[in-house]
């Protein structure tokens, strides 16, 4: 927390110097004023950073473990106040300690809860400060916070499950780039001397091989230099115009389409079902949702959704006419706003999807393993047959 060094007059006319510890120059100045302290001048101390600090990144096991305590806290009757400040001394993780204090500091000078999470985006997303006002206003915080807790949770494992889908490809492409630019680069120029050396004419597969190590030799900055420049501009690309174009391919795609969407989907009834059931409005939760799809096809399925519910219509009608959401999840829909009962049956589709995605990454999983492995193999193969026509054909020759 920034610490101040301030210089003013105190109730009884005597010079009032020193530091206080405050969120920001206005918080400070009214910690003074409370205290009788006629503020002169005030000013932010810069601290120097210690060699080999560290900024501790606030991860999602971290939230999970301070929801749930706060969550069993204020369950048990303890003042929000006082929670915070007993969850910031004991943070594992600094970071998070001291961003707790400022959280505080702002509850202290009359903010909500979920207004002083609000000042945190990064850390509290839109789902979790509009969470925690549904449970402020509701008298509820801490069921809410329970349930954003298990939230959370499944996020985490979705996002852990993404990731072991795509790190076993992700390593087996990585190991060919590396295994065939060594060969290329420093192996086949030993092959292309010895082959020189003997004259003659080479086979048209191996003179490929060796021009294109050749190529490679004097080429390779330029090839690195351009792969990076290359994937810069991809990802500028879907960041700006083009990410409607590559989320809407990446649905498209065998396998990796179906899982994408499937996941997209429980994302979507499990957090809106969250939402619902904590009391936060419907538009209010289509907005929420549609901005943590992941996808921007999926998000403006949600939002053009979110028009049609604005405009008098039911939810199951404009999510069908998407073509998004697969018809089993539009008639669950149906049937739940029909029987006032859309939250339960929206964790019902999530808790299926859940299943479903496990199958899915499993099944990927699967066909990636085989295909990676030939591929590879395909790959050196085919450079080393190549090496080893020339010297076939002097045997033959010999012989």
């Amino acid at each position: 927390m920034p610490v101040f060094a301030y210089a003013g007059r105190g109730v009884a006319g005597q010079t009032a110097r020193g530091e206080l510890n405050a969120s920001d120059r206005d918080a400070a100045i009214v910690q003074l004023r409370s205290q009788g302290v006629t503020v002169a001048t005030i000013e932010e101390k810069k601290k120097s950073k210690a060699f080999g600090e560290k900024k501790q990144k606030i991860t999602d096991k971290d939230l999970v473990v301070f929801t749930r305590q706060f969550a069993t806290m204020i369950d048990a009757g303890l003042p929000l106040v006082q929670c915070l400040e007993i969850l910031a001394a004991q943070a594992d993780n600094k970071t998070l300690g001291k961003l707790l204090n400022e959280v505080k500091l702002d509850v202290e000078s009359g903010s909500t809860y979920a207004d002083a999470l609000k000042k945190h985006p990064k850390v509290f997303d839109s789902l979790y400060s509009n969470m925690v006002r549904a449970g402020e206003a509701g008298g509820m915080l801490d069921t809410i916070l329970q349930r954003l807790a298990k939230q959370m949770e499944k996020n985490a494992k979705l996002k852990a499950q993404i990731k072991s889908a795509m790190a076993y490809p992700i390593a087996i492409i990585a190991v060919a780039i590396i295994v065939v630019s060594v060969l290329l680069v420093w192996v086949i120029p030993i092959f292309a001397k010895m082959f020189s050396d003997f004259g003659g004419s080479l086979p048209g597969l191996t003179q490929f091989v060796i021009d294109l190590s050749q190529f490679m030799q004097k080429y390779i900055i330029f090839i690195a230099i351009g792969a990076g420049v290359g994937g810069w501009l991809l990802k500028r690309y879907h960041d700006t115009a083009g990410r409607l174009k590559i989320d809407g391919f990446a649905l498209k795609m065998p396998v990796i389409g179906d899982l994408i969407r499937k996941i997209s989907v429980s994302r979507f009834t499990r957090t809106f079902g969250t939402l619902i059931q904590s009391g936060v409005p419907i538009m209010d939760g289509l907005e929420i949702v549609a901005r943590t799809a992941g996808n921007m096809v999926v998000e403006n399925a949600i939002l053009a959704a979110r028009t049609s519910v604005g405009e008098g219509k039911t939810l199951a009608e404009p999510i069908g006419k998407t073509g998004v959401f697969p018809p089993m999840v539009v008639q669950m829909i149906s049937v739940g706003e029909a029987t006032g009962a859309l939250d339960a049956m929206l964790i019902k589709i999530a808790d299926f999807y859940d299943d479903e995605v496990d199958a899915a990454v499993a099944t990927l999983t699967s066909l990636l393993e085989p295909a990676l492995m030939v591929f590879l193999g395909t790959v050196i193969g085919f450079i080393v047959i190549a090496m080893y026509l020339p010297i076939f054909k002097m045997a033959s020759a010999i012989g």
